[in-house]
């Protein structure tokens, strides 16, 4: 991979304390990025940050701390707004942030199913509120951090909360579906991508010994790269751009999706 100059690009990574996401965060500011660490608490986002300038040599002008637990809509918002207050033009959007679905069903304080809110829903808010600072921006586009199991997954319209049958295998694919659907929403120009299987947090739910963060986090910042021509809704498995599941392509659904999302996350588009 070669080593590209992002001096003068600002790009927001949320899930930044830790595996794919706070390597993401490394590699980006490595290449003279200014990047936002987007951590679930305040502590968190400090801890991050003050790592990446001890252990990585970073200057602590490039890097800025925000917070936001996905669990909770409204500080989402208050992100949202932080951000684009403090930063009108935004080059990039990594929506990277995710969890395992747990083993019990389980419902946040926004009467979202968690997966469906952490891995989906939040992004899908916080892309929508800084959809003015990403679209003012040359070359600005959305990164979503993905995964293969998007292709086992289906979209419980009648039932997206999976009240009545539950499983979460099948509740962390439904919301890895949303959210590479969600790349081909024309309003800003986004991809997805499947960082491959790395040693994260989510490893469970491949069961596989998984290559080092920063190897998935490689082909993330690839895409970050202004150079790297993108077609919107486009979606990567590693640095290789192949077909998604069939669902993530048809306008129906993208259609119906943000239908959805705007009723659960109370946004109007």
């Amino acid at each position: 991979m070669s080593v590209f100059d992002l001096s003068s690009r600002t790009v927001l990574v949320t899930g930044a304390t830790s595996g794919i996401g706070y390597e993401t965060a490394r590699q980006l500011a490595e290449r003279g990025a200014t990047v936002l660490v987007h951590g679930r608490t305040a502590e968190d986002a400090q801890a991050a940050t003050d790592r990446l300038i001890a252990t990585a040599g970073i200057d602590s002008a490039q890097l800025c701390g925000f917070a936001a637990d996905f669990t909770r809509l409204e500080e989402v918002e208050v992100m949202a707004r932080r951000v684009a207050g403090e930063h009108p033009h935004l080059d990039v959007l990594v929506n990277n942030a995710g969890m395992a679905a747990p083993e019990r069903h389980t419902v946040t304080a926004d009467g979202n199913e968690i997966a469906l809110q952490v891995n989906f829903l939040a992004h899908y808010l916080l892309t929508c509120l800084l959809e003015p600072s990403l679209t003012t921006a040359p070359g600005g586009r959305v990164v979503n951090v993905s995964s293969s199991l998007h292709r086992t997954a289906s979209i419980q319209w009648s039932d997206p909360h999976r009240a009545r049958r539950y499983s979460r295998l099948a509740a962390y694919a439904q919301s890895q579906l949303a959210l590479t659907v969600f790349a081909a929403d024309p309003r800003v120009a986004a991809v997805s991508v499947h960082p491959g299987i790395c040693r994260t947090d989510l490893m469970s739910l491949y069961g596989l010994k998984g290559a080092a963060a920063a190897e998935g986090a490689a082909h993330v910042v690839r895409l970050c790269d202004p150079a790297t021509e993108i077609v919107n809704g486009a979606y990567y498995d590693l640095d290789q751009r192949v077909e998604p599941a069939t669902a993530a392509t048809e306008d129906r659904t993208v259609k119906r999706l943000t239908k959805l999302a705007d009723l659960l996350v109370g946004h109007q588009a």
